[in-house]
């Protein structure tokens, strides 16, 4: 009885075998997998785990950077160029433009307005309102030493495109109520090639426009920003929200309620 039941066992395991190859050559997604798996000949070793380790470690420094982890540096590392660029022009860059966008808005709408006009939110301007990723492009979207006579002339040029999620926030903000600073590391002396590209990119209404002037050479970002936000509290004014590109637009002293960094991997302004 036992050799007979083995020998039924075994009958139907074959068949059970045999049909499984056959449904596996006619309907591929019930059976994807060979029964025999033949392995390629003379196949060239691939790259990828290194690939892959480089695009790894260029990601974590770059979330570094954004969480403020990093020391200060003056250039992105040499093997994230292809990185840092690709990053740049993706969609991933302008997803992660709207998420910041998104959420500012939601907390710009949770608050209540006073409605004396003084409630206020702060804006810096490059890589906050306006993109100078042309710019960067042909500089090795931050390879090279920052050099601030290229950048001026870049400015002066006063072509600098739309930043499209923070133009919408920036409606938005003004929309509910806020009175507008634009707070930006620019000279006093780029003024009006300054307004004319804002107004050009889409920006208008702000109540004040807010440069380096001569008092103010020699500051780092950090004291330079953190001393117009005093002053800007001693009118009366309650800081609410404050976006920028930089950790130096955002921290300090005279803070705001809430701030809202947006993603630069490009440079470093401390």
């Amino acid at each position: 009885m036992n050799m007979s039941f083995f020998r039924t066992f075994l009958f139907l395991g074959l068949i059970s075998v045999a049909f499984c190859q056959e449904q596996s050559d006619t309907d591929p997604h019930l059976f994807p997998r060979p029964l025999i798996i033949e392995l390629p000949q003379n196949v060239e070793p691939r790259c990828d785990s290194s690939i892959e380790e480089t695009r790894l470690r260029c990601t974590g420094w770059r979330v570094a950077g954004e969480a403020n982890n990093l020391s200060p540096w003056k250039t992105i590392p040499q093997e994230c160029i292809d990185y840092v660029k690709d990053y740049m022009l993706s969609r991933s860059y302008e997803i992660d433009l709207q998420m910041v966008s998104n959420e500012a808005a939601r907390f710009a709408k949770s608050i209540d307005l006073e409605g004396d006009g003084m409630d206020a939110w702060i804006f810096d301007i490059d890589e906050t309102l306006l993109s100078n990723l042309p710019y960067y492009a042909e500089h090795g979207y931050g390879l090279e030493i920052f050099d601030h006579s290229q950048f001026d002339k870049w400015v002066l040029e006063g072509v600098a495109p739309t930043i499209e999620p923070s133009l919408k926030l920036y409606k938005e903000v003004l929309r509910l109520g806020f009175k507008i600073f634009l707070l930006t590391g620019r000279t006093e002396n780029k003024r009006n090639i300054t307004v004319n590209n804002l107004i050009e990119a889409g920006f208008h209404n702000w109540e004040r426009l807010i440069l380096r002037g001569n008092e103010d050479h020699g500051k780092t970002a950090v004291a330079f920003k953190s001393d117009k936000r005093k002053e800007i509290m001693e009118e009366g004014f309650r800081i609410i929200g404050n976006s920028g590109d930089q950790w130096s637009d955002l921290i300090g002293s005279a803070l705001s309620v809430r701030s809202f960094k947006l993603s630069n991997p490009m440079y470093f302004i401390s």
